[in-house]
């Protein structure tokens, strides 16, 4: 049972202009929502890639910086055990290189835990269809106001040199 407009019981009608702005309004909210949701979720991926990131600067500064300081102790402290020195230098240069590659593959690891915004996706995909099923309304051509304040043309002047100076 509908109540008579000017009535304003619970199940009031609605004047078209009504119902338009309470449709806009939903919408407007809804896509707040979903950017909200892409943009959580999307916090907790740069956290996953920064842990990633930063695992892979402290391998890539390691590897720079103690390579050359520590390999020259290492392999003067083999060399001095009786092995030759080149032998000495491979062997500490092969060991940095598996540190290197141990903390790459921990890196890679943290990188693949970073997954697209699921939710926010499913959630926008399922908003297009439901949006792709409306019909839109046929605007009329409407007639289009310049933003720009009219000059009055000065003593002297004619409408042709403002125009032209203006547009300069």
């Amino acid at each position: 049972m509908s109540y008579p407009a000017d009535n304003g019981g619970p199940g009031a009608e609605r004047s078209l202009g009504q119902l338009v702005a309470s449709a806009t309004a939903e919408m407007s909210a809804l896509v707040h929502d979903e950017i909200a949701l892409a943009k959580a979720e999307l916090r907790q991926d740069v956290k996953r890639g920064a842990m990633g990131g930063a695992a892979m600067s402290v391998a890539g500064v390691f590897a720079l910086f103690s390579l050359p300081v520590l390999s020259f102790a290492a392999a003067y402290g083999i060399h001095n055990l009786g092995l030759g020195l080149a032998w000495s230098f491979l062997i500490v240069g092969g060991a940095y290189l598996v540190l290197a590659g141990l903390l790459a593959v921990i890196a890679v690891s943290k990188f693949k835990k970073v997954k697209p915004p699921e939710r926010s996706m499913a959630s926008a995909k399922q908003t297009a269809a439901v949006l792709g099923n409306a019909k839109p309304h046929p605007r009329e051509a409407s007639v289009t106001v310049s933003s720009r304040p009219v000059r009055p043309a000065l003593r002297g002047e004619d409408e042709a040199g403002v125009v032209a100076r203006s547009s300069a």
